[in-house]
């Protein structure tokens, strides 16, 4: 399994970085991201610590991790900037927190993150067509998420992304130890949204490339 969406206590998770990658390699996981919550009120002491814990756990860990950040609820017009920052920062994969349906996310996320070049955008919701296309265009994977209520709109991502071409990558977005899935359990949620074998396969092997197995 690899999971490039998961939270620790830096922001909303419940587990310190050491114990979620613990945990991860109990589960046979093959890589993992850390990507906790960050704004402009914290985005400058989340970094840095994730990065620290992971390159002190890296040399002795049976997995590839990588440390990163989720933008989350940033004014659009901000975005850019932000995506920027975080990279300067150290970050080796940035999330943008998508429109998801069950939050209040400011209409527009969807397309400056797309336009910011983020990694992946996560839980996009109702993404729209022309948005999904840029995401194709802008190399910007969309999220088949794992998380109760986010999930609600996958098959609805998978189906703009397989009409326009998108890729498509999985996430866990776990906060809790319950929240992480095995393979077995991705590969379901993602069958459950419409996927094809060969799709999840072609999701999984990216994952690979993007976390550098």
């Amino acid at each position: 399994m690899i999971d490039l969406h998961t939270h620790t206590l830096f922001s909303d998770g419940v587990l310190l970085p050491a114990e979620l990658i613990r945990r991860c390699e109990a589960k046979d996981f093959r890589g993992l991201a850390i990507t906790d919550h960050v704004d402009y009120s914290n985005i400058d002491m989340v970094i840095p610590n994730v990065l620290k814990a992971c390159k002190e756990i890296s040399a002795v860990a049976k997995i590839k991790i990588l440390g990163g950040a989720e933008l989350t609820h940033i004014r659009p017009e901000h975005i850019k900037s932000m995506v920027k920052r975080a990279r300067a920062l150290g970050a080796c994969i940035v999330l943008v927190h998508g429109e998801t349906i069950t939050e209040p996310v400011l209409p527009g996320t969807n397309r400056a993150a797309i336009e910011a070049g983020a990694d992946i955008l996560v839980h996009p919701g109702l993404i729209t067509e022309d948005d999904a296309r840029l995401a194709k265009i802008n190399g910007v994977r969309l999220e088949i998420s794992g998380r109760k209520g986010h999930a609600y709109a996958n098959g609805y991502v998978v189906k703009m992304a397989k009409k326009v071409g998108a890729k498509l990558i999985f996430g866990s977005d776990s906060h809790t130890p319950d929240d992480l899935l095995d393979r077995n359990r991705a590969e379901c949620i993602a069958r459950g949204a419409g996927l094809e074998e060969k799709d999840i396969k072609e999701i999984f092997k990216d994952a690979e490339s993007l976390i550098g197995l």
